[in-house]
């Protein structure tokens, strides 16, 4: 698609809304808060908001500035920078893709199924033995798939034929128009479960284990490692879904206030969130006299078990109860995946010039198939395996490279001024404080991340699981997307797209 005739959002409320919901996902209700318990409570909160400031904030705006600035997905963006770097645009797009949604469709696709079994409470006394063997067949290893699970694959192409639906039209017309919808509802629902949560026996406990402070973990490195890798996570950055996003940007938009508010609501989020988990956790505790510690456990855990086990012990209404929190993880979930297909949507329609119809459709029909392994009796080990190994190398070592070429390749000072020029009309501009964040401070804390959390895997396998298995669907999955990501640059851009003169005309000021 040309630059001239590129799709632009309706509005900035539109584009608001859709980083927002790519943002605001299934990790910021139940990873957020399963964090801040496990390092700390309150005190969680100030490495948190530490990491929001010196890397959360300049990251996004990084990569508002980088899409918008040239006007394409991050392969072509990074192309237009330096044409050596293209295959790191594509490892972001790719990762995000075949690294995250491929097995993120499918834990949707559990909270689908849980939303219908919320109708009459029909997941039994046992929810552990329910999840893991009556609905999963679980095989117990990673290396025995053991066959398709049936209702999971069915719950799984739904969720894909929804993704393909909204993503079908172009972003003005579909994307936006879905997360103008969903992120409304999101936030409500969110808010009602909050109130539910705190008219609950032993809401109190929970919230208290929550948010009082442990200063004694601020001593150890770890918490702080966890605190910028949870804002580098929730604010998906090094998916290239911001770079992607910001390209539909109107040329003239206030680039940094947006990045602030995209920022700011995505952790408001996460903390009001978790008191509709931990008031719920207070409520397990007080119920079946065992200490929080006990009660709480993290990831598809305490969504698929600990919430179906606290619904049946309800007073009243606990199919309304769980509707409505299963819609959430349903809705948060949705406008998370279509961003993540939207980011290697547009970066194929960059490259190869398809049509947005036909990108989309093979996406979808392409990552329906690759879902398939993790609707085996084994996807839910490689769920976390795979997770592990993304989340803790290949986003994080896409922010390292992010932070290179524009730091150091396009130079921090030219994007900062052109973002700056776009915001005419607004009072915040971008500083040199900025500059000094994406040249050193972040970057240093990323590799700082990724050392610490290699050197931990050097000693202990990930999860307990065996070498082969870690190092099949873990170190080689990593090694084929970056096979993927060299292969797509032998495929020449057509000349003029690597040419900033591609500029309409009326936006010629921005050079």
């Amino acid at each position: 698609m040309s630059a001239n005739k590129r799709t632009t959002w309706n509005s900035q409320l539109g584009f608001l809304l859709a980083a927002i919901g790519s943002a605001v996902g299934l990790g910021n209700i139940w990873r957020f808060s399963y964090m801040t318990f496990e390092y700390g409570g309150g005190a969680f909160l100030i490495p948190y908001f530490v990491a929001l400031i010196v890397a959360g904030i300049p990251l996004i705006v990084l990569e508002y500035g980088l899409g918008h600035r040239e006007l394409g997905a991050s392969p072509l963006s990074f192309s237009r920078v330096n044409p050596h770097w293209e295959w790191a645009g594509w490892w972001m797009p790719l990762a995000a893709m075949f690294g995250i949604m491929l097995y993120y469709s499918v834990i949707i696709g559990y909270c689908v199924i849980y939303f219908f079994l919320s109708i009459n409470v029909t997941w039994g006394a046992d929810t552990q033995s329910f999840f893991m063997e009556t609905l999963l067949h679980t095989s117990g290893s990673p290396l025995n798939f053991g066959g398709l699970v049936l209702p999971v694959t069915s719950a799984t192409l739904f969720v894909w034929t929804i993704c393909w639906i909204i993503c079908f039209k172009e972003i003005n017309r579909g994307i936006e128009i879905a997360c103008k919808i969903f992120i409304p509802i999101l936030f409500v629902l969110t808010l009602l479960l909050v109130g539910w949560g705190f008219t609950l026996p032993g809401a109190v406990k929970g919230i208290k284990a929550y948010l009082i402070p442990d200063w004694n973990t601020l001593k150890n490195y770890k918490v702080w490692t966890a605190a910028f890798g949870q804002i580098f996570f929730t604010l998906s950055l090094g998916f290239g879904i911001m770079i992607t996003y910001a390209s539909y940007l109107p040329r003239k938009t206030n680039i940094f206030s947006n990045a602030l508010l995209t920022s700011i609501i995505n952790c408001l989020f996460s903390f009001i969130a978790g008191f509709a988990v931990f008031s719920v956790i207070g409520f397990m505790s007080v119920q079946k006299g065992l200490p929080i510690k006990e009660v709480i456990k993290s990831g598809p855990q305490l969504a698929f078990v600990i919430y179906p086990e606290a619904i049946n012990h309800l007073p009243f209404m606990k199919n309304i109860f769980g509707l409505m929190f299963f819609a959430v993880l349903f809705i948060a979930g949705i406008s998370s995946g279509i961003s993540l297909i939207e980011a290697l949507a547009c970066a194929m329609g960059d490259k190869f010039g398809w049509g947005r119809k036909k990108v989309v459709s093979y996406i979808c029909l392409i990552g329906f198939l690759g879902s398939l392994i993790f609707t085996t009796r084994a996807g839910i080990y490689l769920i976390d395996i795979i997770d592990h190994f993304v989340t803790n190398y290949a986003l994080i070592l896409g922010g390292i490279i992010e932070c290179f070429v524009v730091g150091w390749l396009l130079k921090a000072k030219v994007l900062r001024s052109h973002i700056n020029k776009c915001s005419l009309n607004s009072s915040f501009k971008v500083g040199f404080w900025w500059d000094i964040c994406i040249r050193f401070i972040t970057p240093l804390v990323l590799i700082f991340i990724i050392a610490q959390t290699l050197i931990g895997e050097l000693k202990i396998t990930y999860g307990g699981y065996s070498l082969d298995a870690v190092i099949v669907f873990g170190a080689d999955w990593l090694i084929i997307l970056v096979i993927l990501s060299v292969a797509f640059t032998f495929y020449p851009w057509k000349p003029e797209l690597l040419k900033r003169e591609h500029l309409p005309e009326e936006d010629k000021w921005l050079l």
